[in-house]
């Protein structure tokens, strides 16, 4: 969808809007399924960017420990809990810049990957910049999505990153769709951006082609001794803007999970059951995301039941979209790689 369609279909009444999406979902998701997703840091603390809402950063004293790589032995212990109590998709999260072949980690990462595949589970990786070669050796041991998050519009992208560009993170996600590798891509809410940013991250994930395979919605936890820690207490993420961002999601994307992610736990189960409504199909739980507390697994296993939910069952076959020759492109600016279906071109 491009910018003037997402705007006008802001303007909708949010009533109305919940229906249209809820329309969209019908048409396109099972009714009452809902993907459950772990979520590990196997790396934590000590990052060399300096992202403005995060607590691994190295540029912050937030109180995090630098810990190196978790031992394959542990990620799988923690990899066999999360299918033990009903997780269709282990995510696993490094706090690092990115990761090439030459880093001596690159053996373990991708014997860790090739255990949790082992386990039947969907597995994702969150491991920062990466090139096509790590990406196409990512997806021979079993992985089955990388997740690359755009945070928030270009445009107000340099408010909150400056080690490393909105091309960049563009890069990676061309690198891992050419690679076969389902894409999860989305974004945070609350950082200060206005609903305009919201549109423009909309609008730019809605080009991609194809649309990424899950879309997260984060709303912004001020973790302390971040430049943002202080951003909570003086503007919260209102719970409305939180079930209007996932109606827009289902709209503009209408084959993607939209998942439902870090500062969900502050939404009251009424909040969420709204946010399904409208066509959210996804959630992170576990008692903590990477760095930040979340809604523990029992309250959230309660809650699915109320709501009359169905977990999914992992699909290790998982295949990434396919391209659409009509996807739109980005008004008013050169069509990035990523907008465009077959291999990756100069930008």
């Amino acid at each position: 969808m491009n910018y003037q369609e997402l705007e006008e279909l802001n303007r909708t009444p949010l009533l109305v809007l919940l229906e249209k999406a809820h329309e969209v979902h019908r048409r396109n998701w099972p009714d009452n399924e809902v993907q459950v997703c772990t979520l590990l840091s196997i790396k934590t603390g000590g990052c060399s960017e300096d992202c403005a809402y995060c607590a691994q950063s190295a540029h912050y004293s937030t109180g995090v420990k630098n810990e190196g790589l978790l031992p394959r032995e542990v990620v799988l212990e923690r990899a066999l809990l999360a299918r033990e109590t009903g997780s269709t998709r282990f995510c696993m999260g490094a706090a690092w810049r990115g990761i090439s072949r030459k880093d001596k980690r690159w053996p373990e990462v991708l014997e860790i990957v090739r255990a949790v595949s082992a386990l039947g589970l969907e597995v994702c990786a969150t491991l920062g910049k990466l090139g096509p070669d790590e990406a196409r050796e990512l997806k021979a041991a079993g992985l089955d999505a990388y997740n690359h998050n755009l945070d928030t519009s270009p445009e107000y992208y340099p408010s909150i990153v400056s080690t490393h560009t909105y091309q960049e993170r563009l890069d990676t996600i061309r690198n891992i769709q050419d690679a076969g590798i389902s894409v999860c891509c989305g974004g945070i809410i609350g950082l200060g951006e206005k609903q305009a940013d919201r549109l423009r991250l909309l609008e730019i994930v809605s080009s991609f082609n194809p649309h990424p395979e899950s879309f997260p919605i984060n709303a912004l936890i001020s973790m302390p001794g971040t430049p943002m820690e202080e951003r909570n207490d003086d503007a919260p993420v209102d719970c409305w803007d939180f079930i209007r961002m996932c109606a827009m999601a289902r709209i503009a994307l209408p084959k993607t999970r939209v998942r439902m992610s870090a500062g969900r736990g502050r939404l009251s189960h009424e909040a969420q059951a709204l946010c399904f409504y409208a066509g959210a199909n996804s959630l992170f739980y576990g008692d903590k995301l990477l760095t930040a507390k979340n809604a523990g697994t029992s309250e959230d296993l309660e809650m699915i039941r109320k709501l009359g939910l169905n977990v999914k069952k992992p699909d290790p076959s998982l295949m990434a979209p396919l391209p659409d020759a009509e996807s739109p492109l980005f008004p008013e600016h050169e069509p990035h790689p990523c907008t465009t279906p077959g291999p990756c071109r100069e930008a």
